[in-house]
Parts: C-alpha cells; sequence; structure tokens
C-alpha cells in the first residue's frame, strides 16, 4: 500500500500539465475513498429499497416534464449555423495541418478535445440539444440539395439499423485511446476530415437518415440528449428531471441499445487503462511506462473486452430478473428497453472523468481565444491541484456526480418496470439482479476516480 500511495503521489507531481486527467491523484489518495465509495454504493442500493415500498407510480412521477412556453425556430437560420460550424470546422482543419505543431496552441485539438469532446458533449447531456444548432453536415447537405436539386439516390438498408454507428463510436473510442498521439494536429486533422468528408457522402447518398442510424457522433448526440433536463415536448420547449426524455420516446432498436452500452463500456475502459490495475495485467511498470505507442494492440482489445463484457453482463442481469419475476417479455425486447436507462451512468462519467482535463486544458482554450483576438497571453496553472481543499471539492463532485447519474438510472429502470403492467411484485423482483449490477458499477466507477492511476 505504501508503494502505491508514494507511486500515485510521484505520478501526480510530476505529470505534463497539459491534457491532465487526474493531476490531483497524489491528495485523493489520502482522502477517506473507501467510505465515499461505500456511501455511494449504499445510496443507489436504498433508493431501490425505496421504491419497493413507495407508491407504484412515483417514479414515473418524478419524470413528468413541464410545458415552459412554444418555439419554433426558423429553418433557415439553423441550416445558417449548420454551415457556419462546417465553415468553423474547415478552418481549423486547415490550421491543424499547417499551424503550430503544439497541441496546446493549434486550435484543432483544443477544438475538438476540450471544446468539443469535454465542454459540448456534457451540456448537450445536461442541459439541452445543441448539436441540432452545430451539426457540421445538415447545413452543408441542405445547401447541395438545394444547388444541385438531387435527391440521395439510395435507400438506407433497414438491416443496418444502428450498427454502422456502433462500428464509428469503437473507432472512435479507438482513436482516442489507443492512437499514439491523437492530439497530434497534423494527424488529427487528417483523421477530423476524411471523417467529414466520409459522413458527407453517406448523407449525399442516403440522405438525412445516414446521420440519425449511421453517423457514430450525431448518433451519440442524440443519445445524450435523452438525458438532458431541457427539451422537447409537443411543440414546447419542456424541463423535467434528468432522463425524462428517456421516458417519452419510444424503445430504441437492438443497435441504437448496444450503443449506449458501449457508451459506458468505452468510458469505463478509459479510466480503467489509465490506472496501476490494467498496467499490472498488461506486466508494464507503471513507473516506467513504455508509451502509448507500445500498448495499441492490447488497448483495442481491452477496449472491445470491455464493452463485450458489459453488454453480456448488462444482458444476463436482464435475464435473472426475468426468471426471479415470471415476466412474459422477450430478453431482446428488455434488452432495448431497459439500455437507454443507462444513459445517465455514461454522462455522469464523462463528465467526472474529464472534470480535472477540462480545468486545466480549458486555460489553454482561454489563452488561445486571448491570442486570436490580440490580447494579454493569459498564465496557464494547475496550482489548485496541489492543495488539499480544491481537490477535494473536485473529487466530490466527481463521485456525486456518478453516484447522481446511477441514481436516475435506477427510477428510470423501475418507472418503465411499471410500464411493463406486471404489477409492483413483479417489477422489484424483476429489478433485484439490475439494481445489483447498478450498484457493483457505482463502486466501481467510484474506484476508478479513486485509484492510482500510471499512464
Amino acid at each position: 500500500m505504501r508503494a502505491i500511495l508514494l507511486g500515485g503521489a510521484f505520478l501526480a507531481l510530476t505529470a505534463s500539465d497539459l491534457w491532465a486527467h487526474a493531476g490531483e491523484q497524489g491528495f485523493v489518495l489520502l482522502l477517506p475513498t473507501d467510505a465515499y465509495i461505500a456511501a455511494g454504493g449504499v445510496t443507489v442500493a436504498v433508493t431501490l429499497a425505496l421504491l419497493a415500498v413507495l407508491p407504484e407510480q412515483i417514479a414515473e412521477a418524478l419524470f413528468r416534464s413541464v410545458g415552459i412556453f412554444r418555439l419554433r425556430a426558423p429553418a433557415f437560420l439553423r441550416y445558417s449555423v449548420n454551415l457556419g460550424a462546417a465553415v468553423l470546422l474547415g478552418g481549423l482543419v486547415w490550421r491543424g495541418l499547417v499551424g503550430p505543431g503544439d497541441p496546446g496552441v493549434n486550435p484543432l485539438p483544443l477544438a475538438i478535445w476540450v471544446v468539443f469532446w469535454i465542454g459540448i458533449v456534457s451540456v448537450q447531456g445536461l442541459i439541452g440539444d445543441v448539436w441540432r444548432w452545430i451539426n457540421p453536415w445538415v447545413g452543408v447537405g441542405v445547401l447541395l440539395r438545394h444547388l444541385t436539386g438531387l435527391r440521395a439516390p439510395l435507400r438506407y438498408p433497414r438491416v443496418l439499423g444502428h450498427w454502422p454507428s456502433v462500428l464509428g463510436l469503437l473507432a472512435f473510442s479507438g482513436f482516442l485511446l489507443a492512437d499514439p498521439a491523437p492530439s497530434y494536429p497534423e494527424r488529427l486533422a487528417v483523421v477530423v476530415g476524411f471523417y467529414w468528408y466520409a459522413m458527407l457522402a453517406g448523407l449525399v447518398l442516403f440522405g438525412p437518415v445516414w446521420l440519425v442510424r449511421g453517423e457514430a457522433i450525431t448518433v451519440l448526440m442524440r443519445a445524450y440528449r435523452r438525458v438532458s433536463f431541457l427539451g422537447f415536448s409537443k411543440g414546447w420547449v419542456s424541463v423535467g428531471l434528468p432522463g425524462w426524455q428517456i421516458l417519452s420516446r419510444p424503445k430504441v432498436s437492438l443497435g441504437l441499445a448496444a450503443f449506449c452500452l458501449i457508451l459506458l463500456g468505452s468510458g469505463s475502459f478509459d479510466g480503467l487503462n489509465e490506472t496501476f490495475l490494467w498496467l499490472g495485467i498488461l506486466g508494464l511498470n507503471p513507473l516506467e511506462f513504455p508509451g502509448r505507442s507500445a500498448v495499441i494492440l492490447p488497448t483495442i482489445l481491452g477496449l472491445l473486452l470491455t464493452n463485450t463484457a458489459l453488454i453480456v453482463v448488462f444482458a444476463i442481469a436482464l435475464w435473472l430478473g426475468k426468471r426471479l419475476a415470471g415476466g412474459r417479455a422477450p430478453l431482446r425486447d428488455l434488452f432495448c428497453l431497459y439500455a437507454p436507462t443507462i444513459l445517465p451512468i455514461a454522462l455522469a462519467y464523462h463528465v467526472a472523468h474529464y472534470l480535472t482535463a477540462f480545468l486545466v486544458d480549458g486555460q489553454y482554450v482561454l489563452a488561445a481565444l486571448a491570442r486570436s483576438l490580440g490580447l494579454t497571453d493569459l498564465t496557464i496553472s494547475a496550482g489548485f491541484l496541489n492543495t488539499p481543499g480544491p481537490v477535494k471539492l473536485i473529487w466530490m463532485t466527481q463521485a456525486g456526480a456518478v453516484v447522481v447519474g446511477h441514481v436516475i438510472a435506477i427510477l428510470l429502470a423501475h418507472a418503465l418496470a411499471m410500464r411493463l403492467g406486471e404489477g409492483r411484485r413483479r417489477a422489484v423482483l424483476g429489478q433485484i439482479p439490475l439494481a445489483l449490477f447498478m450498484v457493483a458499477y457505482t463502486i466501481f466507477g467510484l474506484w476508478l476516480l479513486a485509484t492510482p492511476r500510471g499512464a
């Protein structure tokens, strides 16, 4: 234990400022994290116990939305903003190719990994649907259709469903986690540029359906839109408890259900592959890490195995619940019904995992904006990670996000179980294996945040 503590403190003190994930780890190791982890697991378990004795419709009542006002944004305005987003992305790709090679100065890595992947994805899931305004393909697709008058020549094969986007999500996660230099500007520019053109080709060939089924980023953002507290319902801008849109939308397809679970699995492996535990499995000395290029294949295999294991365990939990409650619904239907309840957990891990990175790397974004406006260059500091107070606040925020995400998932699952109309007893019995899965995952997620990191 002493060696782990010393190693974690050493890594925390010697880690680079840029693209930081957990520079505060040395202080986190000194906190009573075991107590926090246990409390998080108990909180999720108590939530299920309360649902077993409270009125049957309490969970669904919590997710009722309230309409605030009607809003109908002109299509021309939205398409113009979409087109502007495409132009901006093109400019960023150009800067990635010809601009500085330092990812902390070049605007492309900052825009992709900090502004978009951390900031915009979090806003999409926490607040509301911003992606429909900044989608960089929609405006270009509309413009091409108006200029050429051509319609999509091919019909999207129904058999493909959302599976192309599943492959796209795995490829994106593999690039983020396994590529030796995903933040290198020129390399990132080639990947982003190629992906944009490939997805535009899909849009031209198959029409808008390609974006909502085959394009991974749009599918991801539409999935996280279901978690946000702000959304549309029957023409009204409405608010409700985060996750209310999961209950208000129909059951998802099998491909989209798998997509939801892969979001969680990939995010979890993003944390796992930095830990001493994972490096020990690979037989590597965490204090002499050979670099990402030496672990490309193990990282890809780990990503695939983690997602496969998560899907299998989730399906087993549903099967056990079905057997325990004597339910009549097919397992496939249950899988598609309950998979979206995982989204609050996936979003919570995303926010928690990248919180420290955002606090540090976000300063590079502000500095880049200041330089572009001709203002005084900003001083970038990670000094707040060297004092216990801010570190404890960060940890508590991360842990709180994870626990809240699991509690919301439990409430959603219970509301869906009650909708099956098989009675309270069967609903509660059927939820026990899934609830145990979520309690275990709460403990696992909090452990990921608290454990020493070596990569």
